[in-house]
């Protein structure tokens, strides 16, 4: 008879014990390692370089003319895993065209840490042109394009748990022709 009472309190323990690791864990799970989406913005650099004057660029031929303004994405990864991502490419929109690339070399970005990722945009100037609003843009004062790009890769928590997970994100940038300055805002939605 003692044996079998043991034998049950034993059973109800474990049971209770079980419960409430199991609440922790969902708990912990929807609060403290709930995903957060990471925060990217993008610095062009070099922008000096590139005149919108109308002796210049206004004066080029339909032919191809393409220009590189070097990049840096700085990612911060606010999660408690780190996020390894492949490699990836953002395209630069300008009134619904494309108007140029931005490759991503595939990178790991550490739990609660920061990266930046240097980078050249190509811009297909013909195409920028080529679009009705761009002068009338130009000389307003500001040209305002946006980026699209998807990240995949793989979430690493504790160095034991991999998880699948996408990062697409939209950046609306903003240049300043007077100032030859950026305003970059991007949002990210991390996708597991």
């Amino acid at each position: 008879m003692g044996t079998s009472r043991g034998l049950k309190i034993c059973c109800g323990v474990t049971a209770i014990f079980i419960v409430m690791i199991a609440i922790i864990f969902t708990i912990l799970a929807f609060t403290v390692f709930k995903p957060k989406d990471p925060e990217i913005t993008i610095y062009p650099q070099g922008l000096g370089n590139i005149g919108f004057g109308l002796g210049g660029i206004s004066n080029l031929s339909t032919a191809n003319v393409n220009v590189s303004v070097a990049m840096i994405v700085a990612i911060d990864n606010r999660n408690y895993g780190s996020f390894k991502f492949k490699n990836a490419t953002a395209f630069v929109n300008y009134r619904g065209d494309v108007v140029g690339t931005v490759p991503i070399e595939q990178a790991r970005v550490p739990a609660h840490g920061k990266l930046n990722i240097s980078t050249v945009a190509a811009f297909m100037m013909d195409r920028l042109i080529a679009n009705a609003s761009f002068w009338a843009d130009v000389l307003a004062g500001s040209v305002n394009l946006s980026t699209d790009a998807t990240m995949h890769g793989k979430v690493t928590m504790f160095k034991v748990l991999k998880i699948q997970a996408s990062v697409p994100s939209r950046c609306d940038i903003t240049l300043f022709i007077q100032s030859q300055s950026v305003e970059s805002i991007c949002k990210t939605k991390i996708k597991l």
